[in-house]
């Protein structure tokens, strides 16, 4: 698959499916793909071809500045997203390089994000999965958690809501997050980090 400009980009918000997760940090990435889903006024259908939701939509300028995109949440816990996400970009035929995975970061303090192409995936699941699944040469919008406090292990920190403090943020910084997707879209990479990467 070539990475042809004109091709779809295929927006995946990590998470965990199921109300007891829906406010964890772990599932920030669903709440940025909501937000961008209700911007392109789409709402989520189960897809045919794999265990996730998708939402097929236009992002950008009307007319021949916008690009085609899908929308994914897997439904398929964080550490399976993989199988999915390989999945969808198979059948719509999206290169990897217009892949792009929306997740919590631990290594960035809360309300910052960062973009970039590629890398490890610094122990997070989801990206453990997906890049298994197809390599490493996809878009991350990391958007920082920061880490837990004192002797708190990771894996309860993540599947914990957001704090009090947190929440006062959180619409704020996920609307950040959803600004910096559609600014990666329509104006590339280059342009997106130097806007939102703080």
């Amino acid at each position: 698959m070539t990475d042809d400009a004109n091709a779809p980009w295929l927006i995946v918000g990590l998470g965990n499916p199921g109300p007891e997760y829906a406010a964890n940090r772990h599932n920030i990435g669903f709440m940025v793909v909501d937000l961008l889903a209700e911007r392109i006024r789409g709402s989520f259908k189960r897809a045919q071809k794999a265990q996730a939701q998708v939402v097929e939509g236009r992002m950008g300028p009307p007319g021949p500045g916008s690009r085609r995109v899908i929308l994914v949440k897997p439904m398929s816990y964080m550490n399976l997203s993989g199988g999915p996400v390989t999945a969808l970009r198979d059948f719509y035929k999206v290169p990897t390089a217009h892949v792009v995975a929306v997740h919590d970061e631990l290594d960035i303090d809360y309300g910052v994000l960062r973009l970039k192409l590629g890398g490890g995936d610094n122990g997070h699941n989801g990206l453990k999965s997906m890049t298994k699944a197809m390599g490493a040469e996809y878009h991350r919008v990391r958007c920082g958690i920061g880490r837990p406090p004192g002797r708190m292990q990771v894996a309860d920190f993540v599947l914990k809501d957001f704090s009090s403090a947190e929440r006062k943020d959180l619409e704020w910084f996920v609307d950040r997050a959803a600004d910096s997707v559609e600014c990666l879209v329509a104006e590339g990479l280059e342009r997106a980090q130097s806007a939102y990467n703080s």
